[in-house]
């Protein structure tokens, strides 16, 4: 454990806290929907999309990648800062070998991180809008953890709303670049964080200032209830990610993972040392292999 985080572990001051509480829940949580539509019984590793026949490019000379704080690399090299440069997605820090550095001859130059902090599948039509006007060849998108991370289980976007929201950004993408690849990452197990975090005696503090509080309030806490509250939790992360796939499979120029993303089962050295929520740079570095292998094959 670094240094700051041992001070921070005795206890941070009312600035600080302050600070965080702000910060953290800018980035990561979200104002949530009010009374959310029946959770889906998907399959937790949905299959790939249909179109998967199609050639499919295995080296796009041009990349954009859509999402939120994990593909800004949030707290990945520091406290409550983006770390683009570690993004899964488009970073260029050796220490990842991201997505565009393993496609890219140039990836400084043809890739574009529209990604934001904070983001839910609400604003994910209005990035798709960004990349149609920068024409990359292969655009990645991982979205969706901000809207089951909402102030309370009730309040997670319904799958209705997510999955009309999602069909709009794809139709953008197609009808303003009909010969782009569309690849969709699923969303991670949330579960898997808390069950992952929760031995943490600072990773708990950390979280109790509004860091997915849907999945991660109470976190040592194994009642009925919270367990049943945490549950509902991934049954939505679950049908979210059915929903990615269906949605996909409708275009022909866009593959899903098959879940591999929900599949992965990440150690604490994957999660940031000053969340215990967004990914460390080592995990960024997990996520693009996983997204890389199940994108293009190796």
């Amino acid at each position: 454990m670094r240094e700051p985080l041992r001070r921070a572990a005795r206890g941070a001051t009312a600035a600080l806290t302050g600070l965080l509480t702000t910060a953290l829940v800018a980035a990561c949580s979200v104002t949530g929907a009010e009374a959310p539509a029946a959770a889906g019984s998907g399959a937790a590793s949905p299959r790939p999309s249909a179109s998967a026949a199609l050639a499919w490019n295995t080296r796009p000379a041009s990349l954009a990648a859509l999402g939120d704080s994990i593909t800004r690399g949030f707290d990945a090299c520091g406290v409550l800062t983006d770390c683009p440069d570690l993004s899964w997605a488009t970073g260029s820090g050796a220490s990842v070998t991201s997505v565009a550095t393993r496609l890219l001859a140039r990836p400084a130059a043809a890739s574009w991180n529209l990604a934001a902090s904070g983001a839910r599948m609400a604003d994910l039509p209005a990035q798709a809008e960004r990349a149609v006007a920068l024409r990359p060849q292969q655009v990645v998108i991982l979205m969706g953890a901000n809207d089951a991370c909402a102030p309370s289980a009730a309040r997670m976007t319904p799958v209705d709303t997510f999955r009309r929201e999602f069909a709009t950004a794809l139709r953008t993408l197609h009808q303003g670049l009909p010969r782009t690849q569309v690849f969709v990452a699923s969303v991670p197990d949330l579960l898997r964080l808390w069950d992952v975090g929760r031995h943490n005696a600072l990773g708990r503090q950390i979280w109790k200032l509004g860091l997915c509080p849907s999945m991660l309030a109470d976190p040592e806490s194994t009642d009925a209830a919270a367990n049943a509250r945490r549950q509902a939790v991934r049954e939505r992360v679950i049908a979210y990610n059915s929903v990615l796939a269906q949605e996909c499979a409708r275009w022909k120029r866009c593959r899903s993972d098959g879940g591999a993303v929900f599949d992965y089962r990440f150690t604490s050295a994957e999660l940031s040392p000053w969340d215990w929520f967004h990914p460390s740079a080592r995990g960024q570095s997990r996520l693009a292999g996983i997204v890389y292998g199940a994108a293009f094959g190796s």
